[in-house]
C-alpha cells in the first residue's frame, strides 16, 4: 500500500504541474472560446489534483510512511506545507477569473480580458511554478533527513 500511495502522490504532483504549465501556455492576449474551455479544464484538473495531493500526502504521513511525529519534526516538510499553502493562495485569483468566464463561454462568447489581468495571471502562475520547484527541493531535503530535529 505504501508503494501505491507514493505512486499516486507523484502522479498527482505531475498532474498539478502539467495543468499549471498548460494554463500558462494558454493564457495569452486573446482568449478564444475553445482556449477558454481548455483553460477551464486545465484549472479543474489543477484543483482536483491539488485536493487529492493533499489527501494522499496526509494519508502517507499518517499511515504509510514514517509517521506524523517524524514529518512534523522536519523543517523541509513544514516548508513544503507552507509552500503548498502559498501555491493555493496564489491560485485563487486566476481560478476566480477563469470561473467568471463560464457563463459567457457557455453562451458562445469569448471572455474579454484586460491585458493587465492577463499579465497578472501569468505572473501568479509563474510564482506558483516557482513555489512548486521549491517544494521539490524541500522534498529532496526531507527525504535525506536534512533539517530533522526529532
Amino acid at each position: 500500500m505504501t508503494l501505491l500511495f507514493a505512486f499516486l502522490h507523484h502522479v498527482l504532483a505531475f498532474a498539478l504541474v502539467a495543468a499549471l504549465a498548460i494554463e500558462l501556455v494558454l493564457i495569452k492576449d486573446r482568449i478564444s472560446i475553445e482556449r477558454a474551455r481548455r483553460i477551464l479544464r486545465a484549472d479543474a484538473i489543477y484543483g482536483a489534483s491539488a485536493m487529492l495531493l493533499v489527501i494522499v500526502g496526509f494519508l502517507r504521513v499518517i499511515y504509510f510512511e514514517k509517521g506524523a511525529p517524524y514529518y512534523f519534526h522536519s523543517i523541509p516538510f513544514i516548508v513544503k506545507l507552507l509552500l503548498f499553502i502559498t501555491v493555493g493562495i496564489l491560485s485563487v485569483y486566476p481560478t476566480m477569473t477563469f470561473l467568471s468566464w463560464r457563463k459567457s463561454v457557455n453562451r458562445g462568447r469569448e471572455p474579454v480580458l484586460d491585458p493587465a489581468v492577463i499579465k497578472r495571471i501569468r505572473k501568479l502562475i509563474h510564482y506558483e511554478l516557482t513555489c512548486v520547484v521549491l517544494i521539490v527541493l524541500a522534498a529532496a531535503m526531507m527525504a535525506r533527513g536534512v533539517g530533522y530535529w526529532g
